[in-house]
């Protein structure tokens, strides 16, 4: 769980759709984990009568993929299978579905015998003509944008909150540096069955849930702009309202989704996560359209940091030993004025980069990704 990469792998998945008045795009990047361990699922228009229903999830998992990937392709289907979804009661369908798709993963071979120890954190939505259904079970965040602002959010499953806590000592187990008997960092998952096996306790009362919190959101189609769905890597160094604004400011620019979604991973990995990433964008008819002044703006701000740029290298003596670590230490220093909001400087280290490389190309070799060096905040 804790090992890293020499250099952040940055190819991304991506897709996208439309349904349901509704268009989404997906990101998903491996960083500079060891492996991808992150899954996720959208679907607009599902079955059963639910052709105006639409259904986003992202999974995060640790210790290995099974769970994370097994749950992606299963979760759905296990809620609509309830007898309390097919009953249109959704929140205790959502509930069960969750416990009942943990109960038969025990089952799998991998789990039986011990090989495979992995969990994931959840989080998914459904999305009705008239309501929203957000389940979250462990550090996986939903936030709802409206009106420019995060008018709600899921609550991340850490140990340290006070009813995670009794619960894991209630079983027997402790909280120590902020983990789970000092290993695991979410207090809710499903898989991790190392961790639920407390005899004569429940499936809830365990040292690691598999229960989701689940929130009923009535939709706003004038104020609502769009919902997000995307594991800690993000959450780790963007908060709620800074990952809004910047969202916002974005689709001011473009309405591609994905380009939107992609620029999103980049500037977190360049603020510093060490995560794997993955981000589920969906956007209501509110959502914000580009606009000429916004995209005015945006290339103004372009120009202006491409003359600094040039002026910061024309004032150096040698060139050739000029690298990229010291154009970014410069920058940071200057007055860049309508930077993205809640992206600031990190958010158009790509454009730095290519100006750079044309400014200097026998220093293009100095480009990298100066996680531990270099702290954009």
């Amino acid at each position: 769980m804790g090992a890293f990469l020499d250099t952040p792998k940055t190819d991304k998945y991506n897709e996208h759709g439309e349904g349901n008045g509704l268009h989404y795009a997906v990101a998903c990047m491996q960083g500079w984990r060891m492996e991808m361990e992150d899954a996720h699922r959208a679907l607009t228009g599902l079955d059963g009568g639910l052709a105006d229903w639409s259904y986003f999830a992202v999974f995060d998992g640790h210790a290995g993929a099974s769970v994370s990937a097994h749950s992606a392709e299963h979760l759905l289907e296990c809620i609509m299978q309830t007898e309390e979804f097919k009953a249109e009661d959704v929140i205790k369908g959502i509930h069960s579905g969750f416990l009942s798709l943990d109960h038969k993963m025990r089952d799998l071979p991998q789990m039986c015998n011990g090989t495979d120890k992995s969990g994931s954190t959840v989080v998914c939505a459904f999305i009705s003509p008239k309501n929203i259904y957000i389940a979250n079970c462990g550090d996986s965040r939903a936030v709802l944008c409206r009106s420019g602002n995060p008018v709600f959010s899921t609550r991340d499953h850490k140990p340290g909150l006070p009813a995670e806590k009794e619960r894991i000592q209630k079983a027997g187990g402790c909280v120590v540096i902020q983990r789970v008997n000092g290993l695991l960092a979410v207090s809710r998952a499903l898989g991790d069955y190392e961790y639920k096996k407390v005899e004569g306790r429940g499936p809830c009362e365990q040292l690691v849930s598999p229960e989701p919190e689940i929130f009923v959101r009535e939709r706003d189609n004038e104020q609502d702009e769009f919902l997000v769905l995307a594991c800690d890597g993000i959450w780790d160094v963007m908060t709620n309202e800074a990952l809004c604004n910047f969202i916002h400011s974005r689709l001011l620019i473009t309405d591609d989704l994905e380009a939107v979604s992609n620029q999103v991973i980049d500037t977190c990995l360049y603020k510093g996560s060490r995560d794997n990433m993955s981000i589920v964008l969906i956007t209501f008819p509110g959502a914000p359209k580009p606009s000429p002044e916004a995209k005015k703006k945006e290339a103004e701000l372009d120009l202006f940091i491409e003359r600094t740029i040039k002026d910061i290298v024309s004032q150096e003596e040698d060139k050739k030993d000029f690298e990229f670590m010291s154009l970014l230490h410069i920058l940071m220093q200057h007055s860049i004025p309508n930077l993205p909001p809640g992206g600031g400087l990190p958010a158009k280290q790509k454009f730095i980069e290519n100006v750079f490389r044309q400014e200097c190309p026998n220093r293009a070799d100095s480009i990298g990704i100066m996680y531990d060096f270099l702290q954009f905040n």
